[in-house]
């Protein structure tokens, strides 16, 4: 038996809404593309302020607008957040688990994690790192060890105090982030600058005991991969945590398909324990900033609290210097926010579990056993090719049903074949992204060449398309200031403000406190010339973003 000593229960707080079914029931309204497109627009209008959490007499209680049909989700103009919960729910991507603030990732959900497992593993063996694993509970006193880290983390703690039915002699954190324990075993394993560069990853699960939840986003326990580095010099430490919030960003970009915008936090905003953080901000459906992923550069702080130390080229005895990053499963939910639309989930093609999915469409007997064959040899096409397909070929499901059930998990290409498409040796390819007439294809060959090439550059499109998307609505939602009103101005209408900052610690704090932003990051690309502070009138080196965020 394992004991918990954890905050008392007025710390947590039920999800703002709740999953109003766990199957998807089959309804769709057409679209046009001028409804598509009034419909992002229409993300201009959401409210900035979360809805309350709900007591526990109103979980499961059904508050979707009675004007929405069964079956869809909740309009993202209507209630951001409620629709945000049917998607997971709808797409059958995650559910709640049994201890308030935990979620059950389901297959689908996971699919999407393992995508972008795939490809930063591959992206950290390329740099260098290699994969290994620290246990989950840590020393209460390693914890302790480090003063800001212990101050920064403690509200967060999940504390183990009995184990095997015994009072612990020492408190155990259940792991809400590795520094401590890694440092610990890098003091055994580094003695010397031969011992260096040390370059390493784990995936792994982290627990912090967060007082507002929201799925994918902030969850009690969630998943995440945490690299660790150790390096000889303040410059070499510098270089990896750079290179890492870059590995980040262009998977962003080229795989998520999510404009971030990189760049250095404030101080105030810095990791506990780092002396500078880095990080990629994106904008979120609802213009809130998600902090998609993060690289601390963390001097020589936590080699100091723990004695980790190496003989360099002339016998002399340093600390080592040392980096984190981590990227978590909240870019699950960032990818869900930054593309879904009222339809539902909209997944990029380089992540997508499913890249193409198979409808074959008969109305008579005679019809079943041709379309079906046809379906087979064409799934067997684009598997040559590598592209992820499957077929649909249930009996249970009207293709209108299929339509409408894949469209809702954002499979980015449809491929329908009926009787008449079978004789003239031909299929229609419809794209997620474009609704209706515009986004379909029609008379496509089945010839290998011709359907690969075809479906191939289709997804290229997608990908470019949702990028594209992307990118169109975080600029026009990010707006310069001169002043502290135009700043709150812009806040208050549910934008990113950017301006020339250099106030204190103080004055940032007054901007959080009145307007509820927070500086989300100094930009690395900065715009040149001499800038003057917002703020102080004073001058300033660089501009910052504010944001209200996630």
């Amino acid at each position: 038996m394992v004991a918990l000593c954890l905050p008392s229960l007025h710390l947590f707080f039920y999800p703002s809404s709740s999953f109003r079914s766990s199957f998807y029931s089959p309804y769709k309204t057409p679209i046009s593309l001028p409804k598509l497109c009034a419909s992002l627009i229409a993300r201009e209008e959401v409210p900035e302020a979360e809805e309350p959490p709900l007591p526990s007499s109103l979980r499961g209680v059904d508050r979707k607008p009675s004007s929405i049909p069964e079956g869809a989700v909740t309009p993202l103009s209507v209630d951001f957040n409620a629709w945000y919960l049917d998607v997971i729910a709808k797409a059958e991507l995650a559910d709640y688990g049994p201890v308030r603030g935990t979620m059950v990732i389901r297959p689908y959900g996971y699919a999407i994690w393992e995508a972008i497992q795939e490809y930063l593993n591959a992206k950290f063996k390329e740099t260098g790192h290699s994969n290994m694993y620290f246990p989950q509970f840590i020393p209460y006193s390693f914890i302790e060890k480090e003063a800001s880290h212990v101050e920064g983390f403690s509200p967060e703690l999940a504390v183990v105090t009995i184990g095997g039915g015994k009072e612990l002699e020492e408190k155990l954190v259940v792991r809400p982030t590795s520094e401590t324990i890694v440092n610990h075993m890098f003091t055994q394993w580094i003695q010397s600058y031969r011992d260096l560069p040390i370059m390493i990853n784990q995936w792994a699960n982290v627990t912090r005991w967060e007082m507002r939840t929201k799925p994918f986003i902030r969850t009690l326990e969630f998943l995440w991969q945490e690299g660790h580095t150790a390096h000889a010099t303040a410059e070499e430490a510098e270089k990896e945590a750079l290179q890492m919030i870059d590995v980040y960003k262009k998977f962003a970009y080229e795989q998520a398909a999510i404009p971030v915008i990189a760049g250095r936090k404030s101080k105030a905003e810095t990791f506990a324990g780092a002396s500078c953080t880095y990080t990629i901000e994106a904008m979120m459906g609802d213009r809130k900033a998600l902090q998609a992923g993060t690289s601390h550069n963390l001097g020589q702080n936590f080699s100091r609290a723990f004695e980790t130390q190496f003989t360099d080229e002339n016998g002399e005895r340093q600390h080592v210097w040392q980096t984190s990053w981590a990227i978590s499963t909240r870019f699950v939910g960032g990818i869900i926010m930054t593309h879904g639309d009222d339809t539902g989930l909209m997944l990029p093609p380089r992540l997508a579990p499913i890249q193409v999915v198979i409808v074959p469409i008969w109305k008579k007997g005679n019809e079943r056993i041709g379309v079906l064959s046809t379906a087979a040899s064409v799934e067997q096409i684009l598997k040559s090719a590598e592209i992820k397909v499957k077929i649909d070929n249930s009996e249970q499901r009207t293709p209108g049903w299929k339509f409408n059930f894949w469209e809702m998990k954002g499979v980015p290409v449809r491929i329908e074949i009926g009787p008449r498409d079978v004789a003239n040796g031909s299929v229609v390819v419809s794209r997620r992204d474009v609704p209706g007439k515009l986004g379909k294809d029609l008379g496509i060959s089945m010839e290998p060449s011709v359907l690969i090439a075809h479906v191939k550059s289709t997804l290229e499109d997608v990908q470019a398309s949702l990028l594209r998307r992307a990118t169109l609505f975080r600029d026009r939602n990010i707006v310069d200031v001169s002043s502290y009103e135009e700043l709150k101005e812009a806040i208050s209408q549910g934008k990113w403000a950017r301006g020339p900052w250099s106030a204190s610690d103080v004055e940032e704090q007054k901007v959080k406190e009145e307007t509820g932003a927070t500086i989300r990051c100094f930009p690395f690309d900065q715009p040149e010339g001499s800038k003057v502070c917002f703020m102080t009138g004073n001058p300033a080196e660089q501009v910052a973003i504010f944001a209200r965020s996630y």
